[in-house]
């Protein structure tokens, strides 16, 4: 029955039965436009695939990255590969970048070495990488998505709403009203959330939100000081600032550093993600824990249960945020929120 549903499958499709072999051992060596063809008649005739992809298990997964130059990155894989070391199981890390001219040669890299399955970080995704994943028969899990993944792939994030409006009702309980924000780059969802939640706690205290003194970022230091820069010359510039990474909150720690402008005295500070660093920041960093390794881990078992063929217990995952209250914010001084309090 198999073998004459696989030439049914062939003829229908325009293939020869090699090809359709190949769809279903999940090989590399077929063409997108092929290999989705196929699948699509796999589907529609209930074809068994399961058997073969966990019988060639290689006992790696790969990790895939926006980019490596973060200690974010660092504490995400530090939570995939604490799973990785529970089951031996090998983890290749990789970076990919946006504007690649070919967007799906990550894709075709994975398949080639026969990955059991993906995690992919903070990047966007295609509907070109989602086949060709698909038609390689490898699982794939994604980690705060920069967009929203079709809805049956798994993805594990993080309060950001919730993170972003604890940000700032805390500085709005310290006194403060003339509060920036920094997020990051407009179309991330994480960007947006922690946004929202961030406008959010203005609307619930009564205080204006007011776009001038909002700002996109890229997560980084650099975003984060050149915003911030923008802002502390503003004529009436904030009392505080809260910034949707701890990198971008260093970058605003050197921005005020430059203007003469002391944390927290002059000008409160709170951050996001509670990088380790964070603590020892000069001086310490008020921030919102993001718990990236968990949400590594938590990402790595919900891989390894797609790889196993075991049903997800659930394939939306947010953790929870906390905010950790240090020295970098305190109550406004009096009068340093009026317009021309930024002498330097």
């Amino acid at each position: 029955m198999r073998k004459t549903t696989l030439a049914a499958i062939a003829a229908e499709a325009g293939v020869s039965l090699p090809t359709v072999s190949k769809v279903v051992n999940g090989r590399p060596d077929v063409s997108p436009t092929t290999r989705a063809r196929v699948e699509q008649l796999l589907d529609r005739h209930k074809y068994p695939r399961t058997g073969p992809r966990l019988s060639r298990r290689s006992g790696l997964i790969d990790l895939v990255f926006i980019g490596l130059d973060s200690p974010w990155a660092v504490e995400i894989l530090r939570g995939v590969e604490d799973w990785g070391a529970e089951r031996g199981t090998a983890i290749a890390v990789s970076s990919v970048r946006h504007g690649d001219a070919r967007p799906a040669s990550w894709t075709s890299t994975i398949a080639s070495h026969h990955s059991d399955g993906v995690i992919l970080v903070t990047t966007e995704l295609t509907q070109t990488q989602v086949g060709q994943l698909r038609g390689a028969g490898i699982p794939l899990v994604v980690i705060d998505p920069v967009n929203t993944p079709p809805a049956d792939i798994p993805s594990v994030g993080a309060t950001n709403w919730a993170g972003g409006f604890a940000a700032t009702e805390h500085l709005l309980s310290l006194g403060h009203q003339r509060i920036a924000a920094i997020t990051g780059p407009a179309g991330y969802l994480c960007s947006l959330a922690r946004l929202d939640g961030y406008r959010s706690a203005l609307e619930r205290a009564g205080v204006a939100f007011d776009p001038a003194v909002v700002r996109y970022g890229d997560f980084r230091h650099e975003g984060g000081f050149s915003c911030a820069a923008e802002l502390l010359d503003l004529p009436d510039r904030p009392t505080a600032i809260f910034a949707g990474s701890d990198q971008q909150a260093f970058g605003v720690y050197e921005a005020a550093r430059q203007r003469g402008l002391r944390i927290p005295e002059d000008l409160s500070v709170v951050g996001f993600d509670e990088l380790p660093v964070a603590r020892w920041a000069s001086p310490p960093m008020t921030t919102v824990r993001q718990p990236l390794a968990e949400m590594g881990n938590a990402a790595a078992r919900m891989l390894g249960e797609l790889i196993n063929g075991e049903p997800l217990r659930s394939s939306r995952m947010e953790l929870t945020t906390e905010l950790i209250v240090r020295e970098s914010t305190a109550a406004p001084r009096a009068g340093s929120a009026t317009p021309g309090s930024n002498e330097k």
